[in-house]
């Protein structure tokens, strides 16, 4: 089975025979393919039904679970890897939930849409209008994504709660290595790939 590449960037970041919680796993894909490929253990924590029984088809550990109920049934430094992909945004407390991350895990990995990528401007400049694109495919008004943020925002929530950033890679729509991996990522990228950890 092939993996998409940034869960295939995400896979490349985890050490072998290690313990993972992956928060929103949706279909269980990348957890799946850890412990097939790299020995890992762990959990997914999902609230769809869908998501939930395709978990279980394949064999994966899931929770079904509200993130934003909260993670107090898992004690401190259980996991060595807390993923979040494409779920920060939808979350009520992604500052609360970035917290627990690193109270779960030695480090944290999160993905998420790039608000201020130069298309989003455009749209907002020249359209007046909130921006729509294969990363944001929903209308203002059905939109699972209620905190929005940019690769800007996200680093300076990190500096602020002392997060030291160990990673930070740039992927386009189809989630391959894009130009703003390197080059203006705040403009050019479409969605950021974090890793990270408690600042020592």
């Amino acid at each position: 089975m092939s993996l998409r590449p940034d869960l295939a960037i995400i896979s490349d970041w985890i050490r072998p025979g290690s313990r993972v919680l992956d928060l929103g796993c949706g279909d269980g894909a990348l957890l799946r393919h850890l412990h097939e490929t790299r020995n890992v253990t762990g959990y997914g924590l999902e609230i769809d039904d869908a998501n939930v029984t395709r978990c279980i088809q394949s064999g994966v550990n899931v929770i079904q679970t509200d993130l934003d109920a909260g993670l107090q049934d898992f004690t401190g430094k259980s996991f060595d890897y807390v993923i979040m992909t494409q779920t920060l945004q939808a979350v009520h407390f992604p500052d609360r939930l970035l917290e627990e991350m690193l109270r779960l895990g030695n480090e944290g990995i999160v993905t998420f849409p790039n608000f201020a990528h130069w298309n989003n401007r455009v749209q907002l400049a020249l359209g007046g209008h909130m921006p729509m694109s294969r990363t944001l495919p929903n209308p203002w008004y059905s939109t699972p994504n209620i905190h929005l943020c940019t690769v800007t925002d996200f680093e300076q929530l990190c500096t602020e709660r002392g997060i030291h950033v160990l990673q930070r890679v740039m992927v386009d729509h189809a989630h391959h290595r894009s130009l703003g991996d390197t080059l203006l990522p705040n403009l050019l990228g479409k969605n950021a790939l974090y890793r990270f950890r408690r600042r020592d």
